[in-house]
């Protein structure tokens, strides 16, 4: 692999994030390199992240799409849910496996795009039960549930869990930091910890982590059909 360029040393606080935001103090002639810094230094951070979720994950990662193709190949549906940024990653995934660049579609839905259901349950019930509710109305064992939090401490995302493990669902989780509540819980089939503390690099990873996770489950599926037509698995493209 090509080796990750030195990361260049970036002031502390915002400033060294988004110099742009602070032209008013910088010379003219230094905005370009003080753009051009931080931009590199984000990139080689957000490489060297996902360097280390791949050592730290390649086995679970694999493990967990084979646990996703049995259960879409026996007839179970994606449900993913997450809050904020997360929400729209949750879209993301759901698109990615039910719309995808290539290979099949899959049953997918995300729980925070039916805006009436979710400001229904939030200002009826409660925000802590808007995913939970959709998981008891929707779920059944054999499906999977795929929920994102940031900090791993969102009341929903771990009510949504629960919801999903009483009645038999695969249960993956991606957070990041250090796991928060999700990482307490113990009974997450999958979880995946980005160890960041940054917002932005956690939700780049995380990116990375359920794209790689589509393609695997793809291929597994494409392997259990070869295999159960009498012929060994093989590797090469799914679609």
């Amino acid at each position: 692999m090509p080796d990750i360029p030195e990361v260049p040393v970036v002031p502390d606080g915002m400033r060294g994030l988004y110099p742009f935001l602070y032209a008013h103090e910088i010379a003219p002639d230094m905005m370009l390199s003080e753009v051009a810094r931080s931009t590199v230094a984000k990139t080689a951070e957000i490489v060297r992240l996902r360097r280390e979720v791949a050592d730290l994950y390649a086995a679970d990662l694999s493990a967990c799409a084979r646990a996703m193709a049995e259960r879409f190949a026996a007839g179970g549906r994606l449900f993913t849910f997450g809050n904020g940024g997360s929400s729209t990653d949750a879209q993301d995934v759901a698109t990615t496996f039910l719309h995808p660049p290539k290979g099949r579609p899959l049953p997918a839905l995300s729980l925070t795009c039916d805006v009436a259901v979710v400001t229904a349950l939030s200002n009826d019930i409660g925000f802590d039960a808007v995913f939970a509710r959709q998981i008891a109305a929707f779920g059944r064992r054999g499906d999977i549930a795929l929920g994102l939090s940031t900090s791993g401490g969102s009341s929903n995302i771990v009510e949504a869990f629960e919801e999903a493990v009483r009645r038999g669902l695969l249960t993956i989780g991606l957070a990041g930091y250090h796991g928060g509540r999700l990482a307490e819980l113990e009974m997450i089939d999958h979880l995946f910890v980005i160890p960041s503390s940054s917002v932005h690099r956690i939700q780049e990873a995380q990116t990375t982590a359920y794209h790689v996770l589509w393609e695997l489950t793809l291929r597994a599926m494409a392997e259990r059909e070869v295999t159960a037509a009498g012929f060994p698995a093989l590797g090469g493209d799914v679609s």
